[in-house]
């Protein structure tokens, strides 16, 4: 009787197993396999001892492999952190009345050009963008707050996440040293102020999001800015990196236009026979203020010791 009972639990084992490893059952699990992996980009072998541990449950697999991944990021962002980030991108996305521009640096100009890491940037720009829209209210022309990359990794990204745990997904995922820099949050207080955005390399076809490795925003006034002329100008600020605006009562035009400093004293970028300030008078335009970002660049206001705007102060222009 018990060699009979061996025998037959025996049977039902290999049963089991013939049932488990038949060609419908690989397929289907290679099919699961190849989705999670598709979907989550982690490694094959990460992606089958997710399926295996939860029972081919895709969800909670894909769960796991996040939670295991921003783990690891965060272990390997504290393990990295020492390590240089001036790669990157910069990234404005703006409307007629409120701006964003962010930084996000990484190791290398390889990682910078991964899928990933446009989705990390897009979601960083559209969350400094919707706290321009929600948390900037103020008196005057424009209200602007810099954000540094602690206060900018507290935002919220899609999904209710902080975009610091998001960047700790990124990290562990890719495995290399990521900062979010840091951030420029705008919003127009009057209808006749404008915002306006540009980023170089610019897209092929203009729209209110973009990236490249230089960025600029505009804040200005134009009665009937019918050629877009503000964009034109923020081109020229990418190009040109001016210091500041410029005063015609105060400060004078270098002797040397090519140390030129001064925006309104600059040759225009797109017709240099022209002065800014010619170009101003000629289609009635007025700067408010303008900032510029060029990724990796030394920053003053990043350096160590230097101390934080709180999330509640706002700066406002008069």
């Amino acid at each position: 009787m018990k060699l009979r009972a061996k025998a037959y639990t025996k049977m039902i084992f290999q049963l089991v197993r013939r049932l488990h490893t038949s060609p419908v059952c690989r397929a289907a699990e290679s099919s699961l396999l190849a989705k999670l992996r598709k979907k989550t980009g982690y490694t094959i072998a990460n992606c089958k001892k997710a399926l295996e541990m939860h029972n081919n449950d895709s969800d909670k697999a894909e769960a796991w492999l996040n939670e295991q991944a921003q783990a690891m990021g965060w272990a390997k962002a504290t393990k990295l952190a020492g390590r240089t980030a001036l790669q990157g991108l910069v990234a404005v996305k703006f409307d007629k009345g409120h701006g964003a521009l962010v930084e996000l640096n990484c190791e290398t100009d390889f990682v910078a050009k991964n899928d990933k890491f446009h989705k990390m940037m897009e979601d960083a720009t559209l969350a400094a963008f919707k706290f321009a829209h929600t948390h900037l209210q103020a008196k005057g022309p424009i209200t602007k707050m810099e954000l540094d990359s602690e206060q900018l990794g507290n935002l919220q990204a899609e999904g209710g996440k902080k975009l610091s745990e998001t960047l700790a997904l990124f990290i562990g995922t890719v495995g290399e040293n990521a900062v979010l820099r840091r951030a420029e949050c705008w919003k127009a207080n009057q209808n006749e102020v404008k915002i306006t955005a540009y980023t170089h390399p610019a897209p092929a076809t203009p729209g209110d999001y973009s990236a490249g490795k230089y960025g600029a925003l505009l804040a200005y006034k134009q009665p009937n800015d019918l050629q877009d002329f503000g964009r034109q100008l923020c081109q020229h600020i990418v190009g040109c990196a001016p210091v500041k605006i410029g005063d015609k009562e105060k400060d004078k035009p270098a002797k040397n236009s090519d140390d030129e400093t001064c925006l309104i004293f600059q040759e225009y970028l797109l017709d240099p026979s022209y002065t800014v300030e010619e170009v101003m008078e000629q289609n009635k335009l007025e700067i408010i203020d303008y900032v510029r970002f060029s990724c990796g660049e030394a920053v003053e206001s990043n350096m160590p010791g230097v101390e934080k705007q709180p999330l509640d102060t706002v700066q406002t222009l008069q």
